[in-house]
């Protein structure tokens, strides 16, 4: 059977076109700029153009950051219910012109018209209708945080309007106001919308929509008055944002690129399998960052497997995007179909084997690019390493379900991931394993808005959509009650270690903690620590690089602390709790007599409280169950970061270890902690309660030294999971935050302000927590 033509009609996106000149300016304020200096959207099918755009200067950027810091305190102050209001009426006018919206965004993209009609469309709608609910809720489901004020957004080219929903939706819930910037290649429906926000009622300067090439990206993220970053877009340029906000203090959340697995086992429905991948790896044309890219079949059926999927793309249809009977539209650029075509005759060149339906015709104006399946690739080879971004598939094979999860595994990304079995019980047993923010079982590519969506790894950090979605936009109100500086005490002048009368006296010099073992430090040096009135008091050994990889390797070995249930880790705690009470005045007396402090009692017993309060959240800090408009469930999961590295603070040196040590193991994270440079001889006490408490080898290692250059290490450590920062240096928070981007791993950090470590506010609960846990969400359809 021949599939006719069945184009879709362009009339009325042409005429919002000629209506406005086919030239924009910016919206700054809810009204128009004047166009200045301009640049061309073109149509990717044809080349033709299709309108002007203002390429916005740092001024433009300046006075859209302005506007929207005179709008914010009235847009929070409206209320969440009026908000949620105005997201209701944005959300049924996004209905009423989802047609028009479709095909400007067919055009200005070149994705097919089935798909911005049927699957990004609805979506967006359904993010402004969801988080209008959040809006309608904020003080009861979210009672202690605030907006975080002025928003910079920067999305990509491949899904202009979705991506716009996805941002701007939580933020507005939440009471900011914003500066978004759609990408250079496909400006117009964020323009369009534009327009909807002034017929919603949006407030003049809630919503400001500057356009540009990467010059206005750079405006908006090094401008002083953004309080938040939110940027999707490619690893390369995520780095470079973390690098230019380090210390800046401003949120950044950070959706980057991917390579993600679709795994199919031998026992899968294959032919549901061969639809999954179509639908993961072509659709958009495979300009999607969770695309299933990497295909990771069972040996035992890849032979069959490849050849229904064979078969399956030379049904694929390529052509105009307008035709509702297309399967695969043009993509974004030529410059993107050059890097494809590089990328695939380098894996030629190579000697890996090239599949290309022969019956695919491709176009003779516009950019295009066949679907391709590549196989015979090493695991090292760009192709099976590199987000190509484009219609491309590498497959591989696998034997045992280990195996595939190590395949899967072997990424520096980790974004998405798809497991195909009709066994249940591998499928959710390997669906924890992969690193990756979604894993999709028996299904791929589905969203909602009542589900995170986010990665770990260089996919980079932070989630859109659901409940985590929305602390992207919140602060605690308790961050603004913090202590400008840390109060330390200062050392009076160091007196003259008094002379031993035995020459051949043993070296007290405290060790390090590493693996659950006393270590000497690898450069055999140390430091004299003096006490508040000079006395001396003890040496401890002065840590260095390797001393921090032989940390780092230890706690990587400890998986089993991560494995084990929150009922396991909560005992050790407990435990913990009891063998530090026993020695309590012991504790005591030794931060007295460090600190001079007057109240070291009340540190310990503020410690012993801290310990069983994380033991208590140990195995309560569960996830969720989410019923998305789909024939399933997601079941959102609070998982472990890995290995954190933390530095603590100087003041209260027992109850800032134990605040920020205790909620890190408490849900399966191993740590490497840098203890108080001024004070470290309580955290050298502690490994003998560690010691003494079944705490396993490796889940805490302590390297003392240096807070600077240890931190400096542990940043540039590829594999620290995140590090934690707290001790007050705002130089030195700001230089693990740039350092951090060569891994993008996640940061915690205090700047220059210190934190109340008695307040439950400022130095517990959820809101820790969501520091040492990412989420996964997996996706598992049910039924027929």
């Amino acid at each position: 059977m021949e599939y006719g033509p069945a184009p879709e009609s362009q009339k009325e996106a042409q005429a919002w076109l000629d209506q406005r000149g086919r030239k924009f300016g910016l919206f700054i304020d809810n009204a128009w700029t004047e166009a200045g200096e301009t640049f061309a959207s073109t149509n990717p099918a044809d080349g033709k153009e299709l309108a002007q755009l203002t390429q916005a200067t740092a001024e433009d950027v300046d006075r859209a950051v302005q506007a929207a810091r005179r709008a914010q305190p009235a847009w929070a102050a409206l209320g969440g219910p009026a908000r949620a209001r105005i997201m209701y009426a944005i959300a049924r006018l996004m209905q009423k012109h989802a047609r028009l919206f479709a095909v400007l965004e067919t055009l200005d993209n070149g994705k097919t018209i089935r798909e911005t009609r049927d699957a990004d469309l609805p979506l967006v709608a359904r993010h402004f209708y969801h988080h209008a609910g959040w809006a309608q809720l904020l003080d009861e489901e979210f009672p202690g945080h605030r907006a975080v004020g002025v928003v910079g957004q920067i999305v990509p080219w491949n899904f202009p309007l979705l991506m716009l929903a996805w941002k701007i939706a939580p933020a507005l819930a939440a009471g900011n106001t914003i500066v978004f910037k759609p990408a250079e290649f496909t400006p117009l429906t964020a323009l369009l919308f534009a327009e909807i926000c002034v017929q919603a009622g949006v407030p003049a300067g809630v919503v400001n929509i500057v356009t540009g090439d990467g010059r206005t990206g750079e405006a908006i993220v090094k401008h002083e008055g953004i309080d938040k970053l939110a940027f999707t877009g490619s690893t390369e340029v995520g780095r470079l944002i973390r690098e230019a906000t380090a210390g800046s203090g401003k949120k950044l959340s950070l959706e980057l690129g991917g390579k993600s697995p679709y795994i199919v086992f031998e026992d899968a429905d294959i032919d549901a399998a061969v639809e999954g991948l179509v639908d993961s790896i072509w659709f958009n044309q495979g300009q999607v960052c969770c695309a299933g890219s990497r295909l990771l079949v069972q040996e035992s059926v890849e032979e069959r497997f490849l050849k229904k999927l064979k078969a399956r793309m030379d049904n694929l249809r390529l052509g105009s995007p307008l035709d509702k009977s297309m399967d695969i539209g043009a993509l974004v650029d030529p410059i993107q179909r050059q890097r494809i075509h590089g990328l695939v005759e380098a894996a030629r060149a190579e000697g890996c084997e090239i599949y290309q339906p022969s019956a695919c015709e491709i176009p003779a104006e516009g950019s295009w690019f066949p679907p391709t399946l590549i196989t015979g690739a090493s695991t090292s080879a760009a192709v099976a390493q590199a987000e190509i971004f484009g219609p491309v598939l590498v497959a591989m094979s696998f034997r045992t379900p280990a195996e595939a999860v190590q395949l899967a595994n072997n990424t520096v990304y980790g974004l998405a991931a798809c497991v195909w079995s009709e066994n249940i019980s591998l499928a959710l047993d390997v669906a924890p394993q992969i690193k990756a923010g979604v894993v999709w079982i028996n299904t791929a590519n589905q969203f909602d808005a009542a589900c995170g969506f986010g990665g770990y790894k260089e996919s980079g950090y932070g989630r859109e959509g659901g409940r985590e979605g929305m602390f992207e936009y919140l602060v605690p109100v308790s961050e603004d009650a913090r202590p400008a500086l840390p109060a330390v005490a200062k050392s009076a002048a160091a007196k003259p270690a008094a002379a031993s009368s035995d020459p051949f006296a043993i070296d007290r010099t405290a060790k390090l903690y590493i693996g659950g073992k006393q270590a000497r430090p690898d450069g055999a040096y140390s430091r004299a620590i003096h006490g508040a009135d000079g006395t001396f008091l003890g040496e401890i050994g002065e840590g260095n690089r390797k001393d921090i990889r032989n940390a780092v390797e230890a706690a990587h070995k400890a998986t089993g602390w991560t494995k084990a249930t929150a009922h396991n880790r909560a005992q050790v705690l407990y435990y913990i709790a009891e063998n530090l009470a026993a020695r309590g005045q012991e504790f005591a007396d030794r931060i007295a007599a460090q600190t001079g402090s007057k109240t070291a009692e009340k540190e310990v017993q503020a410690s012993i409280e801290r310990l069983f309060y994380w033991a208590a959240w140990a195995d309560k800090y569960d996830g969720a169950a989410h019923q998305p408009p789909m024939h399933g469930i997601t079941v959102a999961l609070n998982e472990a970061i890995g290995v954190i590295g933390i530095v603590c603070p100087n003041e209260n040196p027992l109850l800032g270890f134990i605040s920020l040590v205790a909620p890190a193991i408490a849900v399966g994270n191993r740590v490497v902690v840098v203890p108080s440079e001024a004070h470290p001889l309580t955290a050298t006490d502690l490994y003998q309660v560690f010691d003494t408490s079944d705490l396993p080898g490796g889940v805490v290692n302590i390297v003392t030294g240096s807070a600077d250059e240890l931190a400096r290490t542990l940043a540039s450590h590829s594999d620290i999971d995140a590090l934690w920062r707290h001790d007050g240096s705002a130089a030195g928070c700001a230089e693990v935050e740039k350092l951090s981007a060569g891994s993008l791993k996640r940061t915690w950090t205090g700047g220059a302000k210190g934190r109340d470590w008695f307040s439950t506010q400022q130095a517990a609960g959820r809101t820790v927590l969501a520091h040492a846990t990412q989420v996964k969400n997996i996706w598992i359809p049910y039924g027929v």
